[in-house]
């Protein structure tokens, strides 16, 4: 993509209204522009890092079994009666009425609606187990909306639910999304550590949040140590097999956010020299809630036996657009947000100093074409903006890569690669620049 002709509106200066350096960052880099309070836009930078989020915990999902549709945005009250939240959830519900005076709801969550389509359509224990999952836009209506999209209004959020015949199936589920989730975030550069938690307006007795650990996180966090460099479950796992071996040996080490946290047992059960007493930002939560819906929904099945059971079930959030600010919170520096490769939302910023320069336009634009037909997204500063403005935009919009093409460099013909992460530059011949992004690269 040509900045000449994307849509990138990047900001001077810090709105004042920022008070988190994510919210900061996101409006300066283009990313969101706020509409009202909690509410945002996505422009086009950060409406393709959301895909790319997106993308990722959809592959972990569906390599855990999960099975994708999608439930529209409004609910009707009716169905939230039968499992008795609608009166008990609270001023967060955004309650409307249509033309015919029907009672509906921007859904905060989906645990009735789900709940009433399995009940339609799965009779016997043989259909079991089952795992749906969407990502949706969701609505609540937060009294104090504020840290941009951290803590907003509307936000897009992943959300699966499984059911199960018994509690023994149902934590196998529990323990299949424990370990997805890990994998999810590791994806996205981010080091999560699972913690009990508590479970909120979903209700259960069984949850975890996984927590990013941020200066600017809302939540208290009590852990081990040892918890931050446990191995990610490789690609292979088997979803199919025993994961409780996986999942018990971070359980059994003590992580909890300051809504469960017992400093009596965090002073017993670990050594002073291992724990860690932090701020977090939470990503992602899993919950176990038994029969807490499919009781008073009848989401019932024939078991073996013939009789009816009432439905195991578990419910599974990630926050999709909160990613976004947590990546950014977990990876800046003073010039800007720095994206990891897997969600930035071009692998490759190419730089032409010297526009207008026959040189510089001839060799940029090969390698903006070489690049671009070999997959490799890239975003080419063909403005005729000054060179310090040009760098400072590309540190600020933090993709992965910078090339960087000026007269000096193409008389000699090198071109220069900067590593975004770590400040490194280095030159190469155009050759050797396009071996490195592009498998079994040729000049010939």
């Amino acid at each position: 993509m040509r900045i000449s002709k994307f849509f990138l509106p990047l900001l001077k200066e810090t709105p004042a209204e920022a008070q988190i350096i994510s919210h900061r960052l996101m409006l300066r880099a283009g990313l969101i522009r706020q509409e009202a309070a909690g509410i945002y836009s996505w422009l086009p930078l950060g409406f393709r890092v959301l895909k790319k989020i997106e993308q990722i915990i959809r592959e972990e999902m569906d390599r855990a079994g999960a099975i994708e549709m999608l439930m529209p945005t409004l609910q009707l009250a009716d169905i939230w009666r039968e499992s008795g939240r609608y009166d008990a959830y609270g001023p967060e519900m955004l309650r409307i009425k249509d033309r015919h005076e029907r009672e509906l709801l921007y859904g905060p969550t989906n645990e009735e609606m789900i709940t009433g389509i399995f009940r339609a359509y799965v009779k016997s224990y043989k259909g079991l187990p089952k795992n749906l999952y969407h990502m949706q836009w969701k609505f609540r209506d937060e009294q104090r909306p504020r840290f941009g999209v951290m803590r907003g209004r509307e936000f897009l959020m992943k959300d699966a639910y499984s059911f199960d015949l018994t509690k023994e199936d149902a934590r196998k589920s529990y323990n299949r999304m424990y370990v997805a989730y890990l994998r999810t975030f590791a994806r996205m550069g981010l080091k999560t550590i699972p913690m009990r938690a508590e479970t909120g307006p979903i209700g259960g007795d069984l949850s975890h949040e996984f927590i990013v650990l941020a200066d600017t996180g809302e939540s208290g966090v009590f852990c081990h140590k040892d918890l931050l460099d446990m191995p990610i479950p490789p690609e292979n796992v088997d979803f199919d097999g025993d994961l409780e071996p996986i999942v018990r040996q971070r359980t059994s080490l003590y992580a909890a956010t300051e809504d469960v946290h017992d400093q009596a047992r965090f002073e017993q059960e670990v050594p002073a020299e291992k724990r860690l007493a932090a701020r977090g930002i939470e990503v992602g939560q899993i919950f176990y809630f038994g029969t807490k819906y499919s009781e008073p929904m009848k989401a019932v099945v024939a078991g073996p036996d013939g009789k009816d059971v009432a439905v195991e079930s578990g419910s599974y959030g990630i926050g999709v657009s909160r990613l976004l600010g947590a990546i950014i919170e977990a990876s800046h520096d003073d010039n800007g947000i720095i994206w990891p490769e897997s969600v930035a939302p071009f692998r490759v910023g190419l730089i032409n100093i010297r526009v207008g320069d026959e040189n510089c336009d001839r060799v940029s634009n090969e390698i903006y074409a070489k690049l671009t037909k070999s997959g490799v997204e890239t975003l080419y500063d063909d403005t005729p903006e000054s060179a310090g403005k040009k760098f400072s935009g590309m540190d600020l919009i933090g993709l992965p890569w910078q090339v960087v093409v000026g007269p000096k460099g193409v008389a000699a013909g090198v071109i220069e690669l900067k590593n975004r992460r770590t400040g490194e530059k280095v030159e190469l011949s155009p050759e050797a620049l396009m071996g490195k992004f592009i498998d079994g690269y040729s000049a010939v």
